[in-house]
């Protein structure tokens, strides 16, 4: 059939986003200059956060960086902000920026470790209670200091390299043959059962995994961007934030560390799948031919990876550079010393966080409308009425619910900007600064589990390739964090009331 050219236009306009999303954008660009001029830039801006925030939430739909991008020039052509606003957030923030760019592509040239040391947990750890909490526990020291995405997508590869093994034996063939395992054809009635619970195994794991960046990844400076982004108001380097964040993070690391166990110990809402015995036969097989086969070049390599990680936490303990520079350095020494000199090899370590980089400016955009447009100050100005102690509990719960539908780097960047400004003018001393600032960080990491919108670890992982074989769904991922959404939420909501 014969399609014209505005036909064209509008099937081009948000790619494969469905029909419905795309007349919905078009309809919030066409009434927020409306808005705008009929009832103002308080109404119009609130309308706009609104907007954004429902690209945030359809993330699964498209990407928010192409809506919420469209909405954010048009917030600076309407005058709801200015271009010259967003440069400033940006050059205000741009250690985040260098932390994304050059921390996540650094932790990209560490990945064989990663991918050594989840191998050897999965598959050495005979006891599923045991390994989960291994999984989650290493997920978060690793989180605390790398990049969670990262560490993610390697628990990801993990698991669907070691899923690929598994399904192409029991279809018949060997380990070096070609397979596709999303194909069921090959599996025989008699290992269906096997295989069924071989995926809920895995979707055990990778929730642990994914709960488990969370747990570590609010402790420490770098554990998410929006802490660095916290810090840099704050003026807080590595060792005084991990100081500050303690009180609430390790009640929280722990509670989440007992929960693991006890969804698995009494098999709790989709939790307690054990690996079948013909599986855990194929895979220590497939691990003692790998360890064969690895090379000394390899092994050197591993060597290496090891050396430049443990200066990774030395350099970020004692604050040698700022976060980013350190990532460079992370880059630099882990691709000199494993012969990784082509810039076409050097060029897959920033694919994923470039992407992310470009959203965060757009997020700056809405930040400075937001600033521009004062529409945070009737709610702070109100949250400041209430008892002082009653704040801190307040802001953490706040941050929290707005946190699991949208973006947390978003919603602690508006938070911290509203609470520093108060600071500035007079209204709260620098104590009870310090005290919001840990439940606003806090606040975006913890109650953020609830759903995959919160944790980026989480969306990561809904959007694998993973996920469609190990069967995990968006329904099924917010069930599964259900008990660690309750458990860590309480955690850290009597931790801002006694321990702050």
């Amino acid at each position: 059939m014969h399609r014209t050219i505005a036909q064209s236009v509008l099937d081009n306009f948000l790619g494969n986003a469905a029909g419905w999303y795309k007349l919905t954008i078009i309809g919030f660009l066409l009434v927020n200059p409306i808005v705008m001029l009929t009832l103002g830039g308080f109404v119009a801006g609130w309308l706009l956060v609104a907007e954004f925030i429902f690209c945030l939430a359809m993330a699964l739909k498209c990407y928010p960086l192409q809506p919420g991008g469209l909405l954010a020039l048009e917030a600076v052509v309407i005058g709801l902000t200015t271009s010259g606003t967003v440069y400033h957030e940006a050059e205000a923030n741009f250690e985040v920026i260098l932390l994304l760019i050059f921390m996540v592509a650094g932790i990209f040239f560490l990945k064989d470790l990663l991918l050594y040391i989840f191998t050897k947990i999965m598959v050495r750890v005979q006891s599923k209670t045991l390994l989960s909490l291994l999984f989650s526990f290493t997920a978060a020291i690793l989180s605390a200091f790398l990049d969670a995405l990262t560490v993610t997508a390697v628990i990801i590869t993990v698991a669907a390299g070691l899923y690929g093994v598994y399904h192409k034996v029991t279809s018949g063939k060997g380990f070096d043959e070609d397979h596709d395992h999303a194909d069921d054809t090959g599996i025989g009635t008699e290992t269906r059962s096997d295989l069924d619970r071989f995926r809920g195994f895995l979707r055990n794991l990778m929730m642990h995994g994914a709960v488990g960046t969370a747990l570590g990844g609010v402790c420490t400076l770098v554990g998410e961007p929006q802490n660095l982004l916290i810090g840099e108001v704050a003026g807080w380097e590595f060792m005084e934030f991990f100081y500050r964040m303690a009180p609430v993070s390790l009640p929280v690391f722990a509670t989440g560390l007992a929960t693991c166990v006890l969804v698995e110990r009494f098999r709790m809402l989709g939790y307690g799948y054990e690996m079948p015995l013909a599986a855990r036969r194929i895979l220590e097989e497939y691990d003692r031919l790998e360890d064969e086969k690895r090379t000394t070049k390899e092994k050197a390599s591993l060597i290496i990876q090891a050396l430049v990680a443990l200066f990774l936490v030395v350099a970020l303990a004692f604050h040698w550079a700022e976060v980013g520079l350190i990532g460079l350095t992370v880059i630099v020494l882990a691709t000199a010393f494993t012969g990784i000199i082509e810039e076409h090899r050097l060029g897959h370590a920033f694919e994923e966080a470039l992407p992310f980089t470009a959203l965060l400016v757009v997020f700056f955009a809405i930040v400075g409308v937001i600033h521009d447009q004062h529409l945070f100050m009737p709610i702070i100005h109100y949250v400041f009425t209430l008892d002082q102690h009653a704040q801190v509990p307040v802001f953490f719960m706040a941050n929290g619910v707005l946190s699991a539908i949208s973006d947390n780097v978003f919603v602690a960047t508006v938070y911290i900007n509203e609470v520093f400004a108060a600071l500035q003018a007079g209204e709260i001393t620098r104590e009870h600064f310090d005290l919001l600032t840990v439940a606003i960080n806090t606040g975006t990491n913890i109650p953020s589990v609830a759903t995959p919108n919160g944790q980026a670890a989480f969306l990561f992982l809904l959007t694998s390739a993973l996920a469609p074989v190990i069967r995990l769904g968006y329904g099924r991922m917010v069930l599964l964090a259900l008990p660690y959404t309750i458990t860590m939420t309480i955690a850290g909501l009597l931790a801002t009331i006694f321990l702050l």
